[in-house]
């Protein structure tokens, strides 16, 4: 009799489809209690109680509280390095960030700021979701940094790689923060989208000059 080779996978392959219904259950109920209560005001043994898991099981996948608010840290920080490390032939690291930022906007990305008014509310309303989001900032930028030495061949610490890291980093934090502003004053998404759009091109044209044949693939 033939041997079904699969089978030995399925079982596994449904315990991490469980494990991530899991993981997006919690996040969901903690996100609501987030915005209805403010996150300090939030426990860790209130989202358990919500989500019908122990207290154990939500910092066994969440090992802060903040991971369960900001949980798409890996795709926010990695974002600009995969943009770089992904450019197409011929274009520079300055024009596939700009490509990829007018993309985000016209899709209304929320890892590019578009999260809604009541999430923004929640991040704005808290000192240590700011905080959070400073840091992973910095975060971001030093993941590009290191996308940008790849690309030219230069060490990691190299002022040019810094230099450009920081002012490419500099931009993309104004224009999330812009999204931001804009979602908390009551702008649609679509106007939103308009509006960074425009002010993303003068934004990144600032850096033409410097860095418009820099990393260029």
């Amino acid at each position: 009799m033939a041997t079904d080779t699969t089978s030995p996978a399925q079982p596994a392959g449904l315990r991490e489809s469980k494990k991530q219904e899991t993981r997006q259950l919690i996040s969901d109920h903690a996100t609501r209690l987030f915005i209805a209560q403010g996150f300090e005001q939030t426990t860790i043994a209130e989202i358990a109680a919500a989500a019908r898991v122990a207290k154990k099981t939500v910092t066994n996948y969440f090992a802060r509280k903040e991971d369960l608010a900001l949980d798409h840290q890996d795709a926010f920080i990695a974002s600009l390095a995969q943009t770089v490390t992904a450019r197409r032939s011929g274009e520079s690291a300055l024009a596939a960030l700009r490509r990829a930022f007018m993309d985000a906007a016209a899709a209304a990305d929320p890892v590019s700021g578009f999260s809604g008014p009541a999430f923004a509310r929640m991040i704005a309303d808290s000192p240590t979701l700011t905080a959070c989001l400073r840091g992973l900032h910095d975060q971001r930028e030093s993941a590009l940094a290191q996308a940008l030495a790849a690309a030219t061949g230069a060490p990691p610490d190299d002022i040019t790689v810094r230099t450009a890291a920081g002012l490419l980093g500099t931009v993309h934090r104004i224009l999330f923060q812009r999204i931001q502003d804009l979602t908390l004053t009551g702008h649609p998404n679509d106007e939103i989208a308009e509006t960074v759009t425009a002010e993303a091109a003068s934004a990144f044209g600032m850096l033409e000059a410097a860095l418009g044949h820099y990393a260029v693939a």
